[in-house]
């Protein structure tokens, strides 16, 4: 079977990539200069390229280690294994670029370099991902499986039994799970194979690969026997923390000196993809700020002849972090509005100007909010800021309200698109508040943006 010789697989996997990185830079070489670019000092021989590959194949294998790349990733995507593949190969142009820096007589080889950091990985991703193609294929036929064993029977287990029926690719087979009170029944339609205190006879009487512990919080000290029962097994364990269930946000593990750190309410939105994300309010609220700045001064002059002056409303919100701000409206109802104190708008609100009826039911008063956007004080998408005084009261009333505040707040949002604005239920914007934050990506920013504009005046 394949899984005995996993080992011999994944240093065969090695080899091959060494090769391809050896050759992509020996076609960088080539490209370089025999493919027309201009070589003022000169066309160097192969040997010259030949003397740093000592140094490069072995850079490459560490880099690829410390990636992860050589680790068992069934359940990985095809995008996780080709990031990392870029990320060290990113790190080992770093330093055979400082390298090159230092060694003035290959200083004509930067252009190498360059092609070499497009080749490589190119060439490194394409292999992986025929690899994977095949061992998919061979894993729906039956071949290269493991099989798994559960134990546990909440939740907690039921999400696990549905993350590995989900992936058959990934050739992960349940072999059955391990509960107390549900024999012959089924968790999520895995079936339960025994009790917990049947782990041991189960282990000896199964082929077990892969043990796999999922059970809840409040089962803690069955944990603590589940695992001194397994001191003399030989199967591998892992377990999964009961953090799926009872947290707004995602969780993430860190290592602190080899010391494992779980993260509790993290978001995707942090490095990279917050740059690319300010980037986009950024450009895109400046475009459209001077695009739609003739219609923004029609609209001023208008609220102004009919209404007076002021013409921006502002209205302290809390945003990102917990920080307020004064968000930016066209002014819509009339100036004494709120001489009764604040409270949420309705349908048909009497307050309303004449004009302002007309910008309320296209959305148009919240165009002042791109400044907003530009200024950095919110996000074309996002959670829809609240004021202060509403906040305090919903944050006694509903755990986890104030984990919106992880973002930039919005001029729309996942909750506005799907109805729930204005003077709706709190929950359910929570809710899916929380669902954006949890998915965000910025083809679902695009989504909701392209759901606004079709949503306009109905």
């Amino acid at each position: 079977m394949l899984h005995r010789y996993s080992d011999v697989f994944r240093t065969l996997i090695g080899a091959v990539d060494l090769t391809l990185v050896g050759l992509a830079w020996l076609a960088a070489y080539g490209l370089r200069f025999h493919a027309g670019f201009p070589a003022p000092l000169g066309v160097p021989p192969l040997s010259a390229y030949l003397y740093p590959l000592p140094l490069i194949l072995p850079l490459f294998l560490v880099l690829f280690h410390a990636q992860g790349l050589y680790q068992p990733r069934r359940m990985d995507s095809p995008l996780g294994e080709a990031a990392a593949v870029v990320r060290a190969t990113a790190l080992a142009i770093l330093v055979l670029a400082a390298a090159t820096f230092f060694a003035r007589g290959q200083s004509d080889s930067r252009l190498t370099i360059g092609l070499f950091s497009l080749i490589a990985p190119a060439m490194v991703i394409g292999f992986r991902s025929s690899v994977r193609f095949l061992l998919r294929q061979a894993r729906r036929r039956g071949y290269n499986l493991r099989y798994v064993l559960l134990v546990g029977s909440g939740p907690l287990a039921e999400s696990v039994v549905a993350r590995i029926e989900g992936r058959p690719d990934a050739g992960l087979r349940i072999l059955g799970v391990v509960a107390d009170g549900a024999l012959g029944g089924g968790v999520a339609g895995a079936r339960v194979i025994g009790g917990y205190g049947d782990l041991n006879s189960i282990l000896r009487a199964h082929r077990v690969d892969q043990l796999i512990i999922a059970l809840s919080r409040h089962e803690a000290e069955r944990f603590e026997k589940v695992v001194a029962s397994l001191a003399d097994e030989i199967v591998n364990v892992k377990v999964v923390p009961d953090l799926v269930h009872g947290h707004g946000l995602r969780s993430t593990v860190e290592s602190l000196d080899g010391i494992p750190v779980i993260g509790l309410h993290e978001t995707a939105l942090v490095g990279w993809p917050a740059v690319a994300k300010r980037a986009f309010d950024f450009g895109v609220s400046l475009a459209a700020l001077l695009l739609l700045s003739p219609a923004l001064i029609g609209i001023a002059l208008a609220i102004a002849l009919t209404s007076g002056r002021p013409v921006l409303y502002r209205q302290t919100r809390m945003g990102h972090d917990g920080r307020v701000f004064d968000m930016l409206k066209f002014r819509s109802m009339r100036r004494d509005a709120e001489a009764g104190g604040v409270g949420w708008t309705r349908a048909n609100d009497p307050r309303r100007t004449r004009i302002g009826r007309w910008l309320r039911r296209f959305d148009l008063d919240e165009l002042p909010q791109l400044v907003n956007v530009l200024r950095g004080e919110m996000s074309l998408v996002g959670p829809r800021p609240e004021r202060p005084a509403y906040i305090e009261a919903f944050r006694r009333e509903m755990p986890g309200y104030m984990l919106r505040h992880k973002v930039r707040a919005g001029m729309t949002g996942w909750a506005q698109v799907h109805g729930w604005r204005g003077d709706t239920s709190i929950q359910e914007r929570l809710e899916h508040d929380l669902y954006y934050i949890q998915k965000w990506s910025l083809w679902l920013d695009l989504r909701i943006l392209a759901m606004t504009l079709l949503r306009l005046g109905r």
